[in-house]
């Protein structure tokens, strides 16, 4: 993350201490801004800024610094939520913030950080800067609606398609469009129009990656749960692809599972299926489209920056989304 960001961040989050209630409130608001994430968002608004011009210490890359600031405080209060919503353990190798205090108190705290996202945003002052901010949080919305609808149902007869309508809701729109967006608007630049189809192609990527992290990466640098997908019962584009290859006998014990809260689910029985996903095939069948989502999405956006006012930067811009589709962490 930029080292700007955090103090930026924190600077908005009200400290007070006449109460020792009030200063516990004060740590909860703090905590996951200050757990270390990777700020991917944020700097890719800030990568995007400078392939469009702006300059350090300028007026342009000042609103741009908010605009990543209200970012990662996006990024924070939706994870409180989508934790509490998920049932998820961990975040960031830590107990979720609802695990710690409860599910009211976490949401509370959400809450006041979604506020101070808005004051980070007006602080950027950026034409177009609210309007974006509004969109990323209805698209998100929508697509967290999708997900949490398709657990609450139990709904797994669903396809690849239904997979990528959700993610790029869920997830390409404030990963990588949004980002973009942002940037361009904060140099005072009007956002090329491909950025949505080079962003929608990347964000999959960077899902699809996620997923396969989920069920193979290493626990020490993923920062969240290995096979938490499973528990909590997440459409992947593996599992999909698996469900319409499975056994039988293996569908049926999965989807008996399913059927299940995380807190009735059977260990062994996850811990199988959870084997029978890595030796299918699925996860290398996942792996290989998001490489072509990534191609796609870099093909796009190497034509959409072609004639950015700072090339170098671009170019800059490019391998970080590059590094980021492909991730190993």
């Amino acid at each position: 993350m930029h080292p700007d960001l955090l103090p930026r961040v924190l600077s908005l989050l009200p400290n007070r201490g006449d109460r020792p209630e009030l200063r516990a409130f004060s740590a909860m608001l703090r905590d996951y801004p200050e757990r270390g994430g990777k700020g991917i968002r944020s700097e890719l608004l800030l990568a995007s800024a400078r392939a469009h011009g702006a300059l350090p210490s300028t007026s342009a890359w000042e609103g741009a610094l908010w605009l990543a600031a209200g970012l990662e405080l996006f990024q924070n209060w939706v994870l409180i939520h989508d934790d509490i919503e998920d049932d998820s353990e961990e975040r960031r190798g830590r107990p979720a913030l609802h695990r710690l205090y409860g599910v009211p108190v976490a949401i509370n705290v959400g809450d006041a950080l979604h506020a101070s996202m808005w004051a980070a945003v007006h602080r950027a002052g950026v034409p177009g800067g609210l309007e974006e901010f509004l969109n990323m949080v209805w698209r998100t919305a929508e697509g967290q609606h999708l997900d949490l609808t398709w657990v609450q149902e139990r709904s797994w007869n669903l396809g690849e398609a239904d997979y990528l309508a959700m993610v790029r809701l869920k997830t390409a729109l404030y990963t990588v469009v949004v980002p973009l967006r942002l940037g361009a608007l904060a140099a005072g630049v009007l956002p090329d129009e491909r950025f949505t189809a080079a962003g929608e192609a990347l964000g999959a990527a960077f899902q699809i990656r996620d997923d396969v992290l989920n069920l193979a990466g290493d626990p020490a640098k993923y920062g969240k749960e290995i096979g938490g997908d499973l528990w909590e019962g997440k459409r992947t584009l593996i599992v999909l692809h698996w469900l319409a290859h499975a056994p039988e006998e293996q569908r049926q014990i999965f989807l008996e599972q399913m059927r299940r809260d995380r807190a009735d689910k059977d260990a062994a029985a996850i811990a199988a299926i959870h084997r029978w996903l890595l030796e299918s095939g699925s996860v290398q069948y996942a792996q290989a489209y998001a490489d072509t989502q990534a191609r796609e999405g870099l093909a796009r956006l190497t034509e959409a920056l072609e004639n950015a006012p700072d090339p170098q930067a671009a170019r800059a811009l490019l391998a970080q989304l590059r590094g980021l589709a492909t991730r190993e962490a």
